[in-house]
This record gives structure tokens, C-alpha cells and sequence, in this order.
């Protein structure tokens, strides 16, 4: 390998197969020896990418660009154009997202450069990211909490990204929070009771149920896989960037969580009329076990996922990938049951605190959820823009 840094950068786009794992596999060279880092599986990355296995590229535009210095890879960066999303907030952008580079600010440049060019080309006018093609996918820069252990479904970052991206005269657009949330026991309980209190509260007063399967297979022919992500498009369709999941993307999505899905931590909130308004989706941390994967699941990483799912005695913390409410219901005390529901099945298994799913900042009603649990936001993330 070579490591001049008087080599001059070189940009170069992943276009066959072993291109695109090696653009995938930079994540993994870079943060492989970093203990808070969970790289991108292989794998699911690279169906991401794949036309025929990622419906998004129905509608959206992709190219991945390598950065080079001499033979050795030094960044990468995927530039996307998401005319669905484009036409629904009347913009003309191109996303930026699988950014990673070297602590290297002219390496930056390139990349960036180089997806600038790409967006200028096809008639946009400002550049945003981190972000994917829809919002189940990675987004958001960290920008605090770097020693603190990444999710699974969250993007982790060096502290020299944000300083990169303020140098090259990129802005904040958009901010997230994450927090840690401690399982009430053990002297967390804060105000635990008042989840119950008013899960009971409004079953009485306006007929709300949970839906709880029996098993998977009762998830899809009943439907619910389509019902749950309709809330998602309903509880998410005016906030920020967001892109509305269609049929055959809600498919792919519901293929993903299955796999991981303990049928015990899939809360729906349905209405006396049997009309589903809310979820939450959770599932055991699998970031250790990635690392131990080595960000892949084939040949043998698979084991490593499937012991921390099926087999750890004791786990310890549990991921929020998804909490919903259809917005006419927001107010009236749905998310309760959601809580009343998973807070004692994660006191029996053992867990020690949960992560919640990256919230935005001025998301006033969704932030006023976790008060009466122990909590702290320990992770914030934020897009950053520039005028093209």
C-alpha cells in the first residue's frame, strides 16, 4: 500500500460489484479498531446499492465515489438525487451520504467536490447530508457523544468530520438527539407508574388496544407490516425530509426488521374499530456483535448476531428503532401503552437501559415523551448544507 501523502487524491466511482464492496468496506478499515463504532454490514449495504434489491432506486438517482492517494483508499461518499423527496418539499437537492474519510481535509474536499460537481450537473442547487434515500436509512452527523457505544441503525463518526465539513463552508440544516434511557428498576423508576395510569386511562376513554402476535407469520397475513408503516408515513410526513415509503419499499423495510424482530417488543396501538395509530419497534442491541462480525454476516459473522438475539443471558441494552403515533392521536395519551407494554418485558429480561432512535431537536411532542422515565441525551447528530 501506499501511503505518500504527497500522492496527489484521485476520485474514482464504484461501479462493478468488487468496487462497490470495497467502497462499503472502507467503513470497516476505518473504524475496525475503534470499540464505539458499529461499521456497516456488508451485506445489506450492498442490496442498498442494488437496483433490483432497493426499491428507492426507482426514484432516486445514486453514484459512490472513491477518494485515492496513490493505491490506497483514503474517503468515499455516495451522492443520491431523491426526486420524490425533491418534489414533496419543493427543492432542488442532492443528498450526501456513506461519507467517511481520513483526518485529511483535502481528501474531504475531493469527495465533496466531487458529489457538488455530480449535483450541479443534474440541475440542483444545495448539497445536504448525511443522509440516505428515505429516512430508514443512516442520517446525521455526529457531533457529540463519541464516546459512547453507535447503534446499529445509527451513523458513527469521528470528532474531525464536523470540523471538515465547517472548514469546506458546509452549515448545519437539520439537528437529532439520542438518548439513554434506564430501564425503571433499581432506583431508575423516575415516574414510571404514570405510563400505566394513563395506558389505563385511555383504554377506558377512547377504546385504544394493544395488538400483540403470537408469531411472525400472523405479522404478515394479517396485514400489520403494511399497517405499521403507514403510521410511520403518517407520523413522519412533515418532518424534516422526509420521504413517503411506497408499497414495495415497506416490503424491503419489513423484510429487514423480521429477521431481527422478538414479536414480544412489536407494540400496536389500534382504536376500538381495529384501525392501527401507533407502534414502537424494538430489538436487542446487535452492536457488539457486529464488531465481533467484523461488519459481516457471511460466512460466519451470522453467528455472532444470532447469539446476541437468541442466546445472551443477559442482555444489556435495547434499541427503539421505531416509535410512531398518527398525528390526530398524539395528544391523547397513545405512546402509553407502547411503554406500558415493552417497560415490564424489558425489566424481565434483564436489560439495562434502551437507546431511543434519533429524535429532531424541535420535535417539541416526540422530546416530552421519555419525561417520566431516567434519562439523558448522550448522542446529537445534525445534516449540514451548502448553496451549490
Amino acid at each position: 500500500m501506499n501511503n505518500n501523502t504527497n500522492d496527489a487524491i484521485v476520485i474514482k466511482r464504484a461501479k462493478t460489484e468488487s468496487e462497490k464492496r470495497r467502497f462499503v468496506r472502507f467503513n470497516w478499515e476505518l473504524y475496525k479498531d475503534c470499540e464505539y463504532a458499529v461499521p456497516d454490514l456488508l451485506e445489506p449495504t450492498l442490496d442498498t446499492f442494488d437496483p433490483k434489491k432497493n426499491p428507492a432506486l426507482d426514484f432516486c438517482e445514486l453514484e459512490l465515489f472513491m477518494a485515492f492517494r496513490g493505491d490506497t483508499m483514503v474517503g468515499r461518499i455516495a451522492a443520491i438525487i431523491n426526486r420524490r423527496a425533491n418534489e414533496r418539499w419543493q427543492q432542488k437537492n442532492v443528498r450526501f451520504g456513506w461519507i467517511d474519510f481520513i483526518d485529511d481535509i483535502e481528501v474531504t474536499k475531493a469527495l465533496l467536490d466531487a458529489a457538488e460537481q455530480w449535483g450541479r450537473e443534474r440541475g440542483m442547487d444545495t448539497i445536504v447530508g448525511p443522509l440516505g434515500f428515505t429516512d430508514m436509512d443512516l442520517e446525521g452527523m455526529l457531533t457529540d457523544g463519541y464516546d459512547q457505544l453507535s447503534t446499529l441503525n445509527s451513523i458513527y463518526n469521528y470528532p474531525y468530520y464536523p470540523e471538515h465539513m465547517r472548514k469546506l463552508g458546509y452549515v448545519k440544516d437539520a439537528g437529532w438527539v439520542e438518548r439513554k434511557v434506564m430501564v425503571p428498576k433499581n432506583g431508575h423508576e423516575a415516574n414510571m407508574e404514570k405510563y400505566f395510569k394513563v395506558a389505563e386511562l385511555v383504554k377506558k376513554r377512547y377504546g385504544f388496544r394493544l395488538h400483540k402476535f403470537k408469531n411472525k407469520s400472523e405479522i404478515r397475513k394479517g396485514g400489520y407490516i403494511q399497517k405499521v408503516l403507514d403510521v410511520v408515513n403518517k407520523s413522519y410526513a412533515n418532518l424534516y425530509g422526509y420521504c413517503e415509503l411506497d408499497e414495495k419499499m415497506m416490503q424491503v423495510y419489513a423484510d429487514q426488521y423480521l429477521l431481527f424482530l422478538d414479536k414480544r417488543y412489536l407494540s400496536v396501538v389500534e382504536t376500538a374499530e381495529g384501525e392501527v395509530i401507533g407502534m414502537g419497534i424494538c430489538i436487542t442491541s446487535l452492536s457488539r456483535a457486529v464488531q465481533k462480525a467484523k461488519a459481516r454476516i457471511f460466512p460466519f459473522g451470522w453467528w455472532h448476531l444470532a447469539k446476541a438475539l437468541w442466546f445472551t443471558r443477559k442482555p444489556q441494552v435495547l434499541d427503539m428503532l421505531l416509535v410512531g403515533v398518527q398525528p390526530e392521536y398524539q395528544d391523547k395519551g397513545a405512546n402509553a401503552l407502547f411503554f406500558a407494554d415493552i417497560i415490564p418485558e424489558a425489566i424481565k429480561d434483564g436489560y439495562e437501559w434502551a437507546e431511543t432512535h434519533h429524535q429532531l431537536e424541535d420535535n417539541i411532542p416526540s422530546q416530552a415523551q421519555w419525561k417520566n422515565l431516567d434519562c439523558t441525551i448522550h448522542k446529537r447528530r445534525c445534516t449540514f448544507k451548502k448553496a451549490l
